[in-house]
């Protein structure tokens, strides 16, 4: 999934973290986010299906078995005809939004915004998000002859729309009682490397979720709040209160922190800040004003990355999904999908 992301340094993050309300760490090869404080929900008595991993972790696998979805391949037409398809079995209003973006080298990108509603006459909507495509460089591998090889995007890409298209499936049997659209954003990854000598700007990633937030898929279209997942499958993966989706939504990063405490996940989602991330939920929040959140790993202790260690690298692969992480991820959502009223 998630990409180096900010404006200064490889990982193109900026920001302050603090732990407690004092001591200041690294964030890798960038500076830490702010934390928000987390205030409890009163308890809602609901019924909230069970979230099945096993299942997530055989989308993920039938993703990458596609091979890179790199846009411009055959890999990458093939697994967006099998995504939208795949949502149309499960029951969502599917809409396939072709986009043409210029990405930072000049490259013309043609690409599949994928959007799949539940309850679409609904006005009371919600959208939960992934970037679906895959990294075209292996840039951040610890050998260097693999930094022109494509990425598997196990974790950074088809971790996010497995936990999101197990959701569906769940959706189909128990509609919830709020509008949800599951979109799958393109084009995400097509950003620059620490080779890169040129300008390094923020909009140069998420040129799918850019050109959805200007064109959105229905006129008029709104939702009460966006939830972004990227790189929810990995070992040993930890999710931090993220530095934008504090300065931006800190009722929704309230609602989804206080969600995983509920369903016993709390482990997976520390009640603490990390780095701002330049991801997808920028854009939707700045481009298309509607709240946006981002559930996106933080190693502290990782050298090689903050994201993981197997961060656009040719290891980000089926082999190095957890299962435990998807169950910790998905059982969450489910919990604010279902009591959203």
């Amino acid at each position: 999934m998630t990409h180096a992301r900010g404006l200064s340094d490889m990982f193109r993050i900026v920001g302050s973290l603090l732990v407690g309300l004092a001591m200041s760490v690294s964030c890798g090869n960038r500076s830490a986010g702010v934390a928000a404080a987390s205030k409890q929900a009163p308890s809602v008595s609901v019924t909230v299906p069970q979230f099945d991993a096993d299942s997530a972790f055989s989308y993920i696998r039938t993703q990458t078995e596609f091979g890179p979805r790199v846009p411009n391949t055959a890999a990458h037409r093939e697994c967006a005809g099998w995504l939208a398809d795949k949502l149309r079995s499960l029951g969502a209003e599917t809409v396939v939004q072709d986009i043409e973006v210029t990405a930072f080298d000049g490259t013309i990108i043609r690409g599949f915004n994928i959007i799949g509603s539940y309850r679409p006459e609904s006005g009371r909507r919600i959208i939960i998000c992934s970037h679906w495509d895959s990294r075209p460089w292996a840039d951040n591998d610890p050998d260097r002859a693999n930094h022109r090889t494509p990425v598997d995007a196990a974790n950074d890409g088809a971790s996010g729309v497995g936990v999101i298209l197990e959701i569906a499936r769940q959706m189909q049997m128990q509609l919830p009682e709020i509008g949800v659209d599951c979109i799958f954003f393109d084009a995400e990854d097509w950003g620059p490397g620490d080779d890169w000598k040129g300008e390094q700007r923020e909009d140069m990633w998420g040129l799918g979720t850019q050109y959805w937030a200007r064109r959105m898929h229905t006129e008029g279209y709104n939702a009460r709040y966006a939830i972004l997942l990227d790189m929810v499958g990995g070992q040993n993966a930890t999710f931090y209160r993220e530095g934008y989706s504090v300065r931006y939504a800190s009722g929704v990063v309230d609602k989804v922190w206080d969600a995983a405490a509920r369903v016993g996940s709390g482990r997976y989602f520390p009640n603490t800040g990390s780095c701002y991330v330049t991801d997808d939920h920028v854009f939707i929040n700045t481009i298309g004003k509607i709240p946006a959140i981002d559930i996106v790993p933080y190693y502290p202790d990782c050298e090689q990355s903050s994201f993981g260690p197997t961060w656009h690298t040719v290891s980000d692969d089926i082999e190095h999904i957890d299962k435990a992480t998807l169950q910790a991820v998905g059982r969450t959502l489910m919990y604010v999908i279902y009591n959203e009223k």
